[in-house]
């Protein structure tokens, strides 16, 4: 038996609200998990240093870096990745506030900003501009001077609160 086989755990998640069991390393990061044992490339991978916060998916609902996460201690967890945002009635506000507010550039950022968006949306249905920069300031984003992310949110948030949204 390998050492490495000797030192893997099986790890139960829900993730997107589907069961899934894989065997992991114990020191396999949460990030390396969802990329590459469960396939779900969507969440990224950026920094290595925990810094840029391109990994961030939700672990029963809040936002947390994946590559901060051993795989083994999400075990029995509900995982949501960008993956996880889509309904079966199409895009989540999120998704469309990034796609018509042009909150989106190279993307690499994106999957993250977004679970924390709805994730900050969830706790404060109408937060201000201010509210929104701080909720969103763990993320780094190199290409959008972050104006068109906060009006991403904004509308999002004006959609999940049945308001009029103007793009």
């Amino acid at each position: 038996m390998s050492h490495d086989h000797h030192n893997s755990v099986s790890v139960t998640v829900t993730v997107n609200g589907e069961q899934r069991t894989a065997e992991a390393e114990g020191r396999t990061l949460l990030v390396h998990f969802l990329r590459d044992t469960l396939g779900l490339t969507g969440t990224h991978w950026g920094c290595d240093t925990s810094n840029c916060g391109v990994c961030v998916v939700a672990v029963d609902g809040v936002p947390m870096k994946s590559c901060t996460v051993l795989a083994a201690m999400v075990d029995g967890c509900e995982v949501t990745t960008v993956e996880g945002l889509e309904g079966p009635d199409g895009l989540h506000p999120i998704q469309e506030g990034f796609i018509e507010c042009h909150g989106l550039q190279c993307g690499y950022c994106t999957p993250g900003m977004m679970i924390t968006a709805k994730w900050l949306l969830e706790q404060n249905p109408d937060p201000s501009e201010h509210e929104i920069r701080d909720g969103l300031s763990g993320q780094l984003c190199r290409c959008t001077g972050y104006h068109n992310i906060v009006e991403a949110v904004r509308f999002a948030a004006d959609k999940l609160n049945n308001k009029e949204v103007s793009a």
